[in-house]
C-alpha cells in the first residue's frame, strides 16, 4: 500500500482502481457508502460528520481525504492501516488521521462508527500526525448531537455552537499508545495478520523465521527493521490489540488472558494496565459507557 495517495473525487473511478488489490483490501462497497465518501470530497464542506454501523470483517479499501478525520469507534474495534503502520482502535477511541494520507479500514468485530472530517487548515489540529485518542464523555454526546443537527437545521445557531465546542474537544482528546507497526513485506504481514487471528503464547522466533527460510539471527534483523520492534515485544502488543475486540463483545477477563498467552489473569491485568493505564474491566466499562 505503500505510496498510494488517491483522492476521493471520483469514487467510482477509484474503486475501480483498488479493485485490483489483494484480499482482503477490497471491500463491497454499497450505494450510501459511495454517496458518503463522494459527500465528503466536495470543497465547499468544512466541517462534515459521517456515520455507519458496519458487520464483522467490512473492509473499506485504501483511500484518503482533503479533509483532517477523526475516526471514532463508539462501539466494536476496527484495525486502520497506513504505510506507517496498523493502528487498532478499540471503542471509546478515535484515530486522528491527517489529511492526504491513505489507509484502510477492517471492521474486527460489529462496530458503529462516528467520523468528523476537518480542514486540514483547522488551527486546533494543525501539523498533528496520526494519533490514537481517548474519547470523552462530552466528546461523544457533541458528535451525536451535531449528528442529529445534520439532518436538521445544520445552518442554525446551536448547530454552529455545536461543531465549535466540538472542534474544541477535539484538540483537547488524550493520546494514547495504541500504534501497531505492521512490516511492509507481504510474507511477514501474512504471518503478523495470522497471529492477530490466533494469538498463541508457544509461537517463537524459529517457527516464523522457518517459514521465511530464513536463520534466526537474519529473521530477528529482518523483523526489526520491518517493524521498529524486536519479535518479542510486538507479539505481546499484538496479542494485547487481538484481545480488544473480545474484550469489547464482552468476552470474560479470564478468557482473555488466555487468547493472549498469558496462564494467569494476574499477570495480564498487570501487562494491560502497565500498557493501557487501567485494568481490562475498568477500560471496558469506561469504553462502552454512555
Amino acid at each position: 500500500m505503500a505510496g498510494i495517495r488517491v483522492l476521493v473525487e471520483d469514487f467510482r473511478d477509484w474503486a475501480i482502481l483498488m479493485s485490483g488489490l489483494p484480499a482482503p483490501i477490497v471491500a463491497t462497497l454499497d450505494e450510501t457508502y459511495v454517496q458518503e465518501v463522494g459527500w465528503v470530497s466536495q470543497p465547499d464542506n468544512r466541517i462534515l460528520l459521517h456515520h455507519s454501523d458496519d458487520p464483522a470483517g467490512y473492509v473499506v479499501p485504501p483511500h484518503c481525504h482533503r479533509h483532517v478525520q477523526l475516526l471514532c469507534m463508539f462501539s466494536g474495534a476496527a484495525l486502520i492501516v497506513t504505510e506507517l503502520g496498523g493502528w487498532m482502535i478499540p471503542p471509546g477511541h478515535a484515530l486522528l488521521i491527517p489529511d492526504r494520507m491513505a489507509h484502510s479500514v477492517e471492521m474486527m468485530s460489529e462496530a458503529s462508527m462516528r467520523s468528523v472530517y476537518l480542514p486540514p487548515d483547522e488551527t486546533a489540529l494543525a501539523g498533528r500526525g496520526l494519533q490514537v485518542l481517548e474519547i470523552t464523555d462530552l466528546f461523544r454526546s457533541l458528535i451525536v448531537e451535531a449528528i442529529r443537527l445534520r439532518e436538521g437545521d445544520s445552518g442554525g445557531r446551536k448547530a454552529r455552537l455545536v461543531l465549535d465546542l466540538l472542534v474544541a474537544e477535539i484538540a483537547a482528546l488524550t493520546p494514547q499508545p495504541l500504534a501497531l507497526p505492521f512490516p511492509r513485506d507481504t510474507r511477514l504481514a501474512a504471518l503478523c495478520r495470522a497471529f492477530m487471528e490466533a494469538p498463541s503464547a508457544n509461537v517463537r522466533v524459529d517457527d516464523w523465521s522457518g517459514s521465511l527460510a530464513m536463520s534466526r539471527r537474519t529473521f530477528t534483523r529482518f523483523f526489526r527493521r520491518q517493524t521498529g520492534l524486536s519479535f518479542a515485544t510486538w507479539r505481546q502488543q499484538a496479542s494485547l490489540f487481538a484481545c480488544l475486540p473480545k474484550l469489547a463483545d464482552g468476552a470474560p477477563v479470564t478468557q482473555i488472558a488466555m487468547l493472549a498467552g498469558y496462564d494467569n489473569v494476574a499477570a495480564f491485568t498487570t501487562m494491560f494496565t502497565r500498557r493501557l493505564g487501567t485494568s481490562p474491566r475498568v477500560y471496558m466499562r469506561r469504553a462502552t459507557s454512555g
